[in-house]
């Protein structure tokens, strides 16, 4: 599950850095603010892919996907972009723990099974 949630944040990560670039272009939102929000959410995004497997983890992801939806009212594609990665979330998530949990079963199978030679 690791390797697919890190995987939609660092995509989640340049797109935010993008969505940050387009904003600038609003003339009442000043430099500071555009990249102070945009940082933090980059920030966030890669310090979630240190945490996802632990408890809360998961949590954290889904406020992030939230935020990346609202972030459309200021940037307008941002709506559809949040709901995309927020349907990639969820795939990282479900399939994610689908194949965690069918590499526990062929290790314990792995296991229990004598060498053959």
């Amino acid at each position: 599950m690791r390797t697919l949630c890190a995987s939609t944040l660092i995509g989640e990560f340049f797109v935010i850095g993008f969505a940050g670039l387009v904003a600038m272009k609003d003339p009442d939102l000043t430099t500071a603010t555009v990249w102070t929000v945009s940082g933090i959410a980059m920030f966030l995004c890669l310090a979630l892919c240190g945490v996802v497997t632990r408890p809360g983890g998961i949590v954290l992801g889904w406020i992030l996907q939230v935020a990346l939806i609202a972030s459309g009212f200021v940037v307008p594609t941002m709506f559809f972009l949040g709901a995309v990665f927020a349907a990639l979330w969820w795939a990282s998530v479900y399939y994610g723990r689908k194949i965690d949990e069918a590499k526990a079963r062929f290790a314990a199978e792995a296991s229990s099974t004598p060498d053959a030679a």
